[in-house]
């Protein structure tokens, strides 16, 4: 299975990501990528892929310029006559919540992102204006791409939408964004979409996230790292936090990983094919870079390996329409599958002996139904390991009528097998016995 592993151990940032991805291409499809970006429908966008060194390193470092502005370089003028130049190391993200009201009250809240320095030098050469979510979700519709990119990037704004939503406590609908920000924050999160739709890989696994540590100052005063917007949106992703005082994980990276990753694991058993760097803009000790491997899993952990609860029980003393209520009742209730064996208990009495495969978070619930609903007076369980071909249902339209096709692969084995359903179905409405059914029907499968 085709898998890109990102490896985040100095955090994550939509352009560090979009960087590492890159290096992922093909000569010719670079190009093509720099080309698609800076026709995409940013008014005068221009993508310089940089490189740079980092620790002895080389990778790329992605340049977003907008209007012959770099990413997060503004020039602000103050009359006092002070020149501030202030430069953001990624893109310096200004979420805006507009709670509108008689007195029109505007609270600006600022997201920083990790790699920021602020020389002070103070000329402001930029307009503030704004878009509201609604404005970037249909300025991302559209952009000259795909509807499977526009698609892609729309939920990866929605999840920093809702995230701001839910800290600053007002709807999505009253979030408002920097213009500066906002389109650089869109041309990563898009840049991102068009390059995973470029590579084609069937999973993307990650890490667990380095969030860094320390505080982040913000138009509210300073909040600790992650900051508030970037916590919500890691809600039940494993992140963790050690000595670099700095923020490592922005809302954009952290929202595109939510997005599109499968698992945050260590890295499974793969034949890496190629490997890109991202590197971020601020030097520390440790190489500040997102690396991404691309290449085949010899194992797929993610889909074809997983754990099972199986539970069993024996009986004596219940009748077979008992017992067969009862495993109508448990493969009712979700029970990935149930089934008897004929067993001989004490007394040399024929008994049978059920068992239920179910999900582990489902233990519980599938004990507590087999003790009130069958005569047992006590449940044996054991957890399994389980490894799994991946399968996907196509509809396939035939001669006879439309069927259901179910393929099944991994580990070097390919199935096919049509739904039992639909071959009944037809078997009997045509009038032809089952098996010549399902030989015709295969048949035709074979051919497409």
């Amino acid at each position: 299975m085709k898998t890109l592993y990102l490896e985040c151990h100095m955090g994550v940032a939509g352009d560090m990501l979009m960087s590492a991805l890159y290096e992922l291409l093909s000569e010719q499809q670079k190009k093509d990528f720099l080309y698609q970006m800076e026709h995409i429908g940013i008014e005068r966008l221009k993508v310089v892929p940089k490189r740079v060194q980092r620790c002895g390193i080389y990778g790329t470092q992605m340049q977003i310029v907008i209007n012959g502005q770099e990413e997060g370089v503004m020039l602000h003028s103050h009359d006092e006559g002070e020149a501030h130049e202030h430069e953001h190391h990624h893109h310096h993200s200004h979420h805006h919540v507009h709670e509108h009201n008689d007195n029109q009250e505007h609270s600006h809240v600022h997201e920083h992102d990790h790699n920021q320095e602020h020389n002070h030098h103070h000329e402001h050469s930029h307009s503030h204006h704004h878009y509201t979510y609604q404005e970037i979700v249909s300025k991302i519709h559209e952009f000259q791409t795909s509807d499977a990119v526009k698609e892609h990037a729309s939920q990866v704004y929605h999840l920093i939408g809702e995230a701001e939503s839910k800290v600053h406590g007002v709807t999505i609908e009253n979030i408002h964004f920097h213009e500066v920000g906002s389109l650089d924050a869109i041309a990563d999160i898009t840049g991102c979409a068009l390059l995973l739709d470029m590579l084609k890989v069937d999973q993307v696994i990650a890490s667990p996230i380095h969030v860094g540590n320390g505080t982040v100052s913000c138009a509210h005063g300073i909040l600790p790292v992650p900051a508030p917007a970037t916590a919500y949106i890691l809600l039940g992703i494993p992140y963790y936090s050690k000595d670099i005082m700095s923020e490592l994980c922005t809302p954009t990276g952290a929202s595109l990983l939510k997005h599109y990753v499968k698992a945050f694991q260590a890295m499974p058993t793969m034949d890496v094919k190629k490997m890109g760097y991202g590197m971020g803009k601020k030097e520390f000790k440790t190489a500040n870079c997102i690396r991404a491997f691309l290449g085949d899993t010899i194992e797929d952990i993610t889909q074809n390996r997983d754990k099972v609860i199986e539970i069993h029980c024996n009986l004596d003393d219940m009748t077979a329409e008992e017992i067969g209520y009862t495993i109508e009742l448990l493969l009712k209730k979700g029970a990935l599958d149930v089934f008897t064996t004929p067993i001989m208990m004490k007394k040399n009495r024929p008994a049978t002996m059920l068992s239920c495969l179910c999900k582990c978070e489902e233990k519980k619930k599938f004990i507590d139904l087999l003790l009130q609903h069958t005569t047992t007076l006590g449940v044996r369980y054991q957890e399994y390991e389980r490894k799994i071909l991946t399968s996907k249902i196509e509809n396939v339209e035939t001669e006879y009528g439309m069927v259901r096709v179910k393929h099944s692969s991994g580990y070097g084995i390919e199935k096919v097998k049509i739904e039992y359903d639909d071959i009944k179905k037809l078997a009997d409405t045509k009038e032809i016995p089952f098996h010549v059914m399902k030989e015709e029907l295969m048949k035709i499968i074979k051919k497409k």
